[in-house]
């Protein structure tokens, strides 16, 4: 059976670290996805998104050299600017689910399409959440064979214990997520990834796993 592994990450470069170490052990660039918070606009080109004013539909694609060497992943990123997440870049089986380059976001399309992947709707919004934060989410279709495995992969490349960050959202006044707030800057972002030490323990945190059929069981390292 098929699942599909979601991990969350406090920016682009810790996803791509981890997509790169999932290719390396044989897992492939097709069955592997990239949403990430663009809120500092690092991986956009001229003219990829609208003006924040205008509509919220995609306008371009970047290359993956522009997404700063992630070769191998994709052909082309999509550039998205999502109500209530801000500016975002996104490749891979969720860049499909997005629509592609020439459809428009709309509120709560990135929790749709993770859904759609066989996420609950409770995590998807803490997933949404983590992006709106300037974070980025890293996807895997998997082999139940494989899905240890993946999980792995994502743990020591730095996935977030998401439990633990959404208790810490809660203690800061966190009530859960709103289509209404307002994205993360670029500096609240780098402030949030300094106050969770992102760049200190690049072994912590486990990393979810969704099961299409909605079969929901937790060990001590995934959910299923």
């Amino acid at each position: 059976m098929v699942k599909t592994i979601v991990a969350s990450f406090d920016g682009y470069p810790a996803a791509r670290k981890v997509a790169r170490a999932l290719m390396e052990d044989g897992y492939m660039s097709r069955d592997i996805g990239i949403v990430a918070s663009d809120a500092a606009g690092d991986y956009r080109v001229a003219g990829a998104l609208e003006p924040p004013d205008k509509s919220p539909a995609a306008t371009g694609a970047l290359t993956g050299g522009v997404m700063g060497g992630a070769a191998g992943l994709a052909a082309t990123f999509l550039a998205l600017s999502i109500p209530g997440i801000g500016p975002i870049v996104a490749a891979g089986p969720v860049f499909a689910m997005l629509g592609g380059a020439g459809a428009g976001a709309v509120a709560g399309g990135l929790i749709g399409a993770l859904t759609e992947a066989g996420v609950s709707g409770e995590h998807a919004n803490y997933y949404a959440e983590t992006v709106r934060r300037g974070g980025a989410l890293v996807t895997v279709k998997v082999d139940e064979s494989r899905a240890d495995r993946a999980t792995e992969i994502m743990r020591q490349n730095g996935a977030i214990d998401l439990d633990e960050r959404v208790l810490r959202w809660r203690e800061g006044g966190w009530n859960g997520w709103n289509p209404s707030a307002r994205p993360y800057t670029a500096e609240e972002a780098e402030r949030e990834r300094r106050l969770y030490g992102a760049h200190a323990d690049p072994l912590s945190g486990l990393p979810v796993t969704s099961d299409p059929e909605g079969d929901n069981r937790r060990d001590s390292t995934i959910r299923r």
